[in-house]
């Protein structure tokens, strides 16, 4: 159930997808716009959304949470503002109507899905923080049922608003209505299990033994970083709408080709978009974690994370190779499951037959920031974004001249930014190993008694 948060947002977008394909008129203007939108405001989501893993790693303690929700308050107020700002002044038509090159129709429509969705930043962040605590306690089964409860949430409102006079009146209010019923149902959930199961066995302060309470300035030093991060992913998909549109010139063919990808994106994250969440898995079992039990009197190693990583790199590719290169089955999950005609569904095939390639890149990054994050050592993962967006660019550029156009485009170079910061992560954690282990005497300073006993016990495991 750790993985349900992240396969949410995929079936979700199916769901609230399917709700605007289903006006055949405008289908495809309308969920370009949607798409548009969504990406844009999942851009300043994203860092917040980040903030689940200061729960996990720094929230100890009833006032460790009241800096976290003051910091996540202060930044989904700013987020709202902004929100405004591109939907009501010449900034927003600026970055949507001028940089996307996309007509007055699709751009005020975009504008007017990006107002509605002001609200939704704080919302999911206040979600994300209780997320990351109860994490840190062991409940996944809450916050997998909470990310389930608001895929069902969207689906059932979707369907519901596509019988009332919304579509009529404003069909871009039947996905983002959906969408915020879905998060209010999900922080619900996570809010009323943090009351249940942790607020009375916290202690107002931490304790010396835990290094005292969390500061605001160590919060956000740790989380810097991995914001940069999904500020870089979040934007990525902007960044690959702007550059698609303007490859084709702003034609009909390229509102086209980001109505494919807006399609695509939920469909081919779906085998492996849950492999992010691996990075919850070394801190939560991490043996300096205060809330870390023993289950069945047997520790969870660094052995067996790298199993069970290996066996979840396995099983998503498997999932990939299986749904999107075995005829017909990637069409027929477009045309039943968001409602496209089948002509539409096959220009979809090529971007999905690329998502296959995903789950390595992503893996490898999830792995290794989980244990550079169980390190407090996240500040080295910065260059990993500024890389990816490079790579990013770069690909969106040359790849036109090698004859690649279109949605193909877009994830093409998608997968080179990510193939290019899982590298950097790599190099990252190579560099953080070495100075570990440079010498004898930083060896021994950081070493515990608790890193022998662990190590004692690994050593066994292996010889077994």
């Amino acid at each position: 159930m750790l993985f349900g948060a992240e396969a949410e947002g995929k079936w979700c977008l199916i769901a609230l997808n399917r709700g605007l394909a289903g006006f055949k008129e405008d289908a495809i203007e309308m969920l370009a716009s949607y798409g548009l939108a969504y990406s844009l405001m999942k851009f300043f989501t994203g860092p917040m959304s980040d903030f689940k893993n200061v729960g996990l790693v720094f929230v100890n303690s009833k006032k460790d949470r009241g800096k976290a929700i003051l910091c996540m308050a202060v930044a989904g107020t700013l987020a709202f503002v902004l929100h405004v700002l591109i939907a009501h002044t010449d900034l927003g038509y600026y970055i949507i109507n001028k940089l996307h090159n996309v007509d007055d129709s699709v751009g005020n429509k975009t504008r007017r899905a990006f107002l509605y969705l002001a609200a939704f930043p704080l919302l999911d962040a206040m979600a994300w923080i209780h997320a990351g605590i109860l994490l840190k306690h062991k409940y996944s089964v809450i916050v997998g049922s909470a990310s389930i409860s608001d895929v069902m949430t969207q689906i059932v409102f979707v369907s519901i608003l596509l019988h009332s006079n919304l579509p009529c009146v404003e069909p871009l209010l039947i996905p983002i209505l959906s969408l915020y019923m879905g998060a209010l149902v999900r922080f619900t959930i996570v809010g009323l299990g943090y009351y249940h199961h942790i607020h009375d066995i916290i202690p107002d302060s931490s304790g010396l033994d835990l290094g005292g309470d969390a500061t605001i300035r160590k919060m956000l030093s740790f989380w810097w970083p991995l914001a940069l991060i999904l500020a870089t992913q979040r934007i990525s998909r902007p960044i690959v709408n702007l550059f698609v549109s303007r490859d084709l010139k702003g034609s009909s063919a390229a509102t086209e080709a980001v109505a494919v990808l807006t399609a695509t994106y939920p469909v081919g994250h779906m085998p492996y978009g849950w492999l992010t969440e691996l990075r919850a898995v070394y801190p939560a079992f991490d043996k300096t974690n205060p809330s870390n039990k023993l289950t069945s009197g047997v520790p969870v190693t660094k052995t067996h994370i790298k199993k069970f990583t290996a066996c979840c790199l396995a099983l998503s590719l498997l999932l990939c190779f299986m749904v999107f290169w075995t005829p017909h089955i990637s069409e027929k999950i477009l045309v039943d499951g968001i409602g496209v005609d089948l002509a539409f569904a096959e220009l979809c095939v090529a971007p999905l037959m690329i998502f296959s390639f995903f789950p390595l890149p992503v893996t490898i990054r999830a792995h290794l920031t989980g244990w550079l994050m169980t390190l407090k050592k996240t500040s080295v993962l910065a260059p990993s974004s500024v890389l990816r967006i490079v790579v990013l660019i770069t690909s969106l550029v040359v790849l036109p001249y090698m004859g690649v156009h279109g949605a193909s485009l877009g994830v093409g170079s998608l997968l080179a930014g990510f193939m290019g910061e899982s590298t950097m992560v790599a190099i990252a954690a190579c560099y953080v190993y070495r100075k570990q282990n440079s010498g004898p005497t930083s060896e021994v300073q950081s070493r515990t008694p608790m890193d022998a006993i662990e190590e004692l016990r690994e050593d066994e495991e292996e010889q077994e």
